[in-house]
């Protein structure tokens, strides 16, 4: 059965190319609403199983339905929406439940709407097919692995589809005292980086921050990459430091695989890479790299998993990672860093 989708934009054009988009991306699209209050009705009448949804919208915007949506699990919400207008607009959105970004080219009714087609259809897909595996296989306990207390000097994470919940969870739950400072990639639009970094600050003890050149990690710190360039970490005169890369390196730009091999060069055996949900496989070349050089490994449980991507191939490479599930990941990372 194929996924459905209910199409939300004041544009009429754009609701008219993204159903179009959509559907030739073998999507069911059930429906488009012009507005919050229609989309709300709609979701009501019809369950659909993705909403792709505008932002700035008339009598009631993007934030309103999510607002309107909390505690439901059912439709997830991928927003479609302008980073250069509405950035705070947009990590507010995702401090309300929305799994995902997909930026507009243009604010304009324009066919260059179809350069994010390929973009949109991978990132529904995955958000219907996530939901239809959690909902077949219910949550279970999973056993932790016995690791070595305070053994670690840098935790590095990289999730995509489903990360800004999961690093809001993540980082809420952990203490100022943390000895070991936190780098993380999530793969959002550019211009999304700041605001979301100032949202997480606010909600966490500790001090996260958008990376920037030179930037000395410390403990009780967390760095965000700054959408757009690769995070790398370097020792310099036994202090780490976070450096900007501009080279090309697959699909991702930051990469989590350029991240875990920066941080298991610079501090070797003392490096945890932790995997997210996500989806596709950033992450495994450095999960690989992380291995090599006998640092330790954890990812997201399938059964906490918006998607079940990221953490599924590295757990499939048979690399001694430890499955937990997110709620229980804080815990660990404290007992370890």
């Amino acid at each position: 059965m194929k996924p459905r989708v209910l199409v939300v934009d004041d544009s009429a054009f754009a609701r008219t190319v993204l159903a179009r988009l959509l559907r030739a991306g073998n999507l069911d699209v059930v429906a488009t609403a012009r507005d919050g209050a229609d989309a709300l009705a709609k979701i009501d009448e019809l369950d659909p199983d993705v909403v792709t949804l505008d932002l700035t919208m008339p009598t009631l915007d993007g934030l309103g339905v999510l607002r309107a949506l909390t505690g439901r699990a059912r439709p997830r919400v991928i927003v479609v929406s302008m980073s250069s207008v509405d950035t705070e607009l947009g990590a507010e959105a995702l401090a309300l439940g929305a799994i995902d970004l997909v930026a507009k080219p243009t604010a304009f009714a324009s066919d260059r709407l179809t350069e994010i087609a390929d973009e949109l259809v991978a990132k529904v897909t995955a958000a219907a097919e996530g939901f239809r595996a959690a909902a077949a296989e219910p949550a279970a306990p999973v056993p932790v692995a016995a690791a070595t207390p305070g053994n670690v000097d840098l935790v590095m994470i990289g999730t995509s589809t489903g990360g800004p919940q999961a690093l809001t969870r993540l980082m809420t739950a952990l203490p100022a005292t943390l000895r070991a400072p936190i780098a993380m990639v999530l793969h959002i639009p550019v211009g999304y980086t700041e605001a979301l970094a100032a949202r997480l600050d606010k909600a966490s003890a500790l001090h996260v921050v958008e990376a920037s050149e030179g930037l000395e990690l410390a403990p009780g710190m967390a760095v965000l990459a700054r959408a757009g360039e690769h995070l790398a970490i370097e020792r310099d005169h036994g202090k780490l430091r976070a450096h900007l890369r501009n080279h090309p390196n697959g699909v991702f730009m930051p990469s989590v695989d350029e991240l875990f091999k920066s941080g298991a060069a610079a501090v070797g055996a003392r490096s945890l890479g932790v995997v997210l949900t996500g989806m596709g496989d950033d992450g495994l070349i450095g999960a690989r790299a992380i291995a090599a050089v006998h640092g330790s490994l954890i990812t997201e449980a399938a059964s906490s998993c918006v998607v079940y991507g990221m953490p599924r191939v590295v757990q499939e490479a048979g690399l001694g990672a430890t499955s937990i599930a997110l709620e229980a990941i804080a815990e660990e990372l404290v007992r370890r860093a």
